[in-house]
């Protein structure tokens, strides 16, 4: 039964965004006293959308289009190197996680040119936004992934959770520090809070949002299916450092508690949603450089331990 682990990942990744988006919005709804929207809402709001007509700009080009179709591509291609049940991915490589950030930024890269191509200076302003995380976070992400690379000996995201028992001490700081880096991502790429509010109507306060005005219909149903699916991933990616089980040792195991602990990233996401009210723009650039200061840590870390080691 070869076929059974692709076809789990496969459901998984085009199921789970909605699972977890919903599982967001029922925290934040609870702990503000709501009763909330349903689990599966977001699915109800991709349906609706698909059924409804494309309105673009009398200025757009037919390039304005082709960004969600990318960006949900891209996002569909770099989920197969995710693990999503923590120790397997179907299209695992070494250093597939260069491939999966490129992947990232090819689909940003055509949302921010479909923004600007949409002849709407809102929308410029926040392709130029989003353009300033992408270069802030993706330092931290990759010394955070470099890290887990050089101290487990293995360059694969299906192996890096599972490849840290030589270093137990500098396991548990390196995956705290990968684990905080991945939630900045995590707010990153998938527009939350305290980086972004999904939910804002402030046009110059948004950011990834003000990027989406001019999309309708199915093009915006594209661009809020790749956004769970990326909330979804680096979720994934947060829980599988975490994660003491691989799909080696026991593939129930595995998906159980892969699906705990995206769960428990869900209800941390709702709860720093509910908690903590978004940051002014000129504070995100010292936000995000947490990110890359917990990256310089793991890179010492991992340094020291090599250190130890030899």
């Amino acid at each position: 039964m070869s076929w059974l682990p692709p076809l789990l990942h496969a459901l998984l990744l085009l199921l789970a965004p909605v699972l977890v988006v919903g599982v967001i919005n029922r925290v934040k709804a609870r702990w503000s006293g709501r009763v909330g929207p349903p689990l599966l809402q977001l699915a109800y709001d991709l349906a609706r959308l698909s059924r409804k007509a494309t309105v673009r700009s009398a200025v757009a080009s037919w390039f304005v289009q082709l960004g969600p179709v990318v960006l949900l591509a891209t996002t569909l291609v770099a989920g197969a190197f995710v693990p999503l049940v923590s120790g397997y991915a179907p299209a695992a490589f070494e250093h597939d996680f260069v491939a999966f950030a490129y992947l990232l930024g090819l689909g940003r890269l055509l949302m921010v040119l479909s923004a600007m191509d949409s002849g709407s200076a809102f929308e410029g302003m926040g392709a130029s936004r989003e353009a300033q995380l992408a270069v802030l976070v993706e330092p931290a992400l990759f010394l955070v992934l470099g890290s887990l690379a050089v101290l487990g000996g293995r360059t694969s995201f299906a192996s890096l959770s599972t490849a840290l028992d030589l270093h137990p001490a500098a396991a548990v700081a390196v995956r705290g520090a990968a684990f905080v880096a991945l939630l900045l991502l995590l707010q990153v790429e998938a527009a939350r809070v305290p980086v972004d509010d999904p939910t804002t109507h402030l046009e110059l306060t948004m950011i990834h949002e003000v990027m989406v005005l001019d999309h309708s219909g199915p093009d915006l149903a594209f661009v809020q299916y790749a956004a769970a699916m990326k909330l979804t991933l680096c979720a994934a990616l947060a829980a599988g450092v975490l994660n003491p089980i691989g799909w080696a040792d026991s593939p129930a195991g595995a998906l159980a508690s892969s699906a705990l602990l995206v769960a428990g990233v869900a209800v941390l996401v709702g709860l720093v949603e509910s908690l903590v009210a978004r940051l002014r723009l000129e504070a995100l650039p010292r936000y995000l450089l947490v990110g890359v200061l917990v990256g310089l840590l793991a890179l010492v870390v991992t340094a020291f331990a090599g250190g130890r080691a030899a």
